[in-house]
């Protein structure tokens, strides 16, 4: 699909004829296109992708102090670089401060992965630029990238070109653009995969990833595509998702899912229940976000997510806009597709359908190092594995290893903590990045979300059944705190003593899949972080106590008793303190 669409600065009056509203929200297709704020005003001063060329070749020599504030607060995400906090501001001062106050001279580096295989190669240049440039750190997000921290701008250049010279890039990992994708860790090889999302994702990385047509977006843009029955990359939390699908006639397609997103106003997809072939969804891909380009709310950054415009027209006008102006063809109808349940992390051994075996392993909240990544490249290397996948749950899977090999990978990834047999609670947990480096965050998350593993671990060393804890630092759910099990939102809380202290609000039996929905809050319920332990201790024995015969979790959550969950009361047995 060639796209025929005006420039963005020019705006247009809709090929609807639908009349303006009231109040502009600054939407392009209705002719507003006046900068309603000062990121907008940023993006419409110097196309955020320009920036690359002035970290070449100004503030790389020159220095932190060099960098023009427009750039270093804004333009900079879109080549994957963000300030990170500054030392010695406590979570109280996140709100407070002017977001320069907080800045230090260091950068997060996010790389995008997009659902890539990555070879030897690729996981050491990962790997070296953990240890040469991040002070050994690295971690696996929940968007299948790598993030760095402790990124000095003057070895930026050195940076990329390293991942230029494996095939990589940091380009719109972050910004109001087309952040990483999520295909399945498992493309092209599972036995049970519906259809391979890997070409189409590869073409819409080719032809709009540094494309200036689609870099000045109203907001973030998140993606996924999968095949897998599974629905591993957690479709109804992105703005678009092709989901794998079987028409009764013409085969294997997608669906297509939009409007997905959580942070404070959290929202699932809606689904159009259409038939998508491989070949055309770069096609759909273009014209979903085209619409949220030129339709997307553009006055207040709080509602400038996708979600809210499906919200405010409902799927049907959606998909009569994207048919009528965008695609100007009608979609295939086709019932909407639900997953299998479980085994969307991958974890374990697992045979492949060309007779190899794939593996997956878990860190403990998504937490590695550049050592890790060499690790895996020397593992990759030694047993002519395909490549490693990183997964939308913080973890990797290694394809293609032979039957014979596959103890030993196991006990190799052991050797550098990666547990492809991890107890519950290491497979189920998740946590963002935390006050450690996050300038929105309000309480530790990361050593906060460890030291909960291993004390669980200790306390139900053989729980039958999984339970997921999503740990966050702040609203902004970037670890999907509304859809687990046990969901913690980062806080600060009064202690028994009367102290402001870290803590946490709790969201209960949330879920994605099959009974996919947010958890819930219980009323002036707060955690401290110091209590944390202790609190999930009582309700994971009442659940397990209380529970009937194949209840999961997020079941019982929903309809038990408030005082169990709230853990005044405790039921005896379950777990050991």
């Amino acid at each position: 699909m060639t796209s025929t669409r005006p420039a963005p600065t020019e705006g247009r009056i809709g090929r609807s004829g639908r009349a303006r509203p009231k109040r502009g929200e600054g939407q392009w297709a209705l002719g507003y296109t006046e900068p309603l704020n000062k990121n907008e005003q940023s993006k419409k001063d110097d196309n955020p992708l320009n920036v690359r060329a002035r970290i070449l070749n100004i503030y790389s020599k020159r220095g932190f102090a060099s960098i023009d504030p427009a750039d270093l607060r804004g333009r900079f995400r879109w080549m994957g670089l963000y300030t990170q906090r500054a030392p010695g501001f406590d979570g109280g001062k996140t709100a407070m401060l002017e977001e320069e106050e907080l800045d230090d001279e260091f950068f997060m580096l996010r790389v995008r992965s997009d659902g890539e295989l990555l070879d030897a190669a690729k996981l050491r240049a990962l790997g070296s630029i953990g240890t040469d440039f991040a002070r050994g750190t690295a971690d696996i997000t929940d968007r299948q990238n790598i993030q760095f921290h402790w990124i000095e701008i003057e070895n930026v250049p050195e940076i990329w070109e390293r991942l230029d010279n494996a095939g990589m890039t940091s380009i719109e990992a972050c910004g109001d653009s087309p952040r990483p994708f999520l295909g399945s860790p498992v493309a092209g090889v599972a036995a049970e995969e519906i259809i391979d999302a890997t070409p189409a994702l590869e073409e819409i990385k080719r032809r709009y990833i540094g494309n200036p047509e689609f870099s000045n977006l109203p907001r973030k843009f998140k993606t996924s595509a999968s095949g897998h029955p599974s629905h591993d990359c957690v479709p109804a939390v992105n703005d678009v998702s092709f989901v794998g699908t079987v028409h009764p006639e013409h085969g294997p397609g997608f669906d297509l899912w939009v409007g997905g997103g959580l942070s404070t106003n959290p929202m699932l997809a809606q689904k159009l229940g259409v038939w998508i072939p491989l070949d055309e969804v770069p096609d759909a891909w273009e014209a979903v976000t085209s619409v949220f380009r030129d339709y997307g709310y553009r006055r207040l950054r709080s509602r400038a997510r996708l979600k809210f415009l499906v919200a405010d027209w409902g799927v049907e006008k959606f998909r009569e806009v994207l048919e009528t102006e965008y695609l100007e063809k009608k979609l295939v109808d086709n019932p909407s597709p639900e997953p299998t349940p479980g085994g969307d992390d991958h974890i374990g051994v697992h045979a492949q359908k060309d007779g190899a075996f794939y593996i997956g392993a878990a860190p403990v909240a998504g937490r590695i190092n550049g050592e890790t990544l060499l690790g895996l490249g020397d593992i990759v290397e030694r047993y002519g594995l395909a490549g490693a996948r990183l997964t939308a749950h913080q973890k990797v899977v290694l394809l293609g290893v032979a039957h014979d090999d596959v103890e030993s990978v196991v006990g190799d990834l052991k050797s550098i903590d990666l547990d492809a047999r991890p107890s519950n609670w290491r497979r189920s947990t998740m946590a963002c990045t935390g006050i450690e480096f996050c300038k929105l965050a309000i309480v530790d998350t990361k050593n906060r979300a460890i030291d909960l593993v291993s004390e669980l671990e200790r306390r139900f060393p053989d729980l039958d059944t999984p339970i997921t804890i999503n740990v966050n630092g702040c609203p902004n759910a970037c670890a999907r705190t509304q859809v687990a099990d046990i969901g913690l939102k980062g806080m600060l809380v009064l202690d028994d003593d009367g102290n402001q202290v870290e803590g946490f609000q709790v969201h209960l039996g949330g879920a994605l899949g099959l009974n996919a929905g947010f958890g819930k809050k219980l009323r002036a319920h707060k955690v401290t972080s110091d209590g944390l332990d202790d609190y999930i201790t009582t309700i994971v024995g009442n659940y397990l106590v209380d529970r009937v015969d194949g209840e999961s979790f997020a079941a019982w959550a929903t309809r038990t008793d408030e005082e169990l969950l709230r853990g005044d009361k405790a039921l005896s047995g379950g777990a050991t303190v």
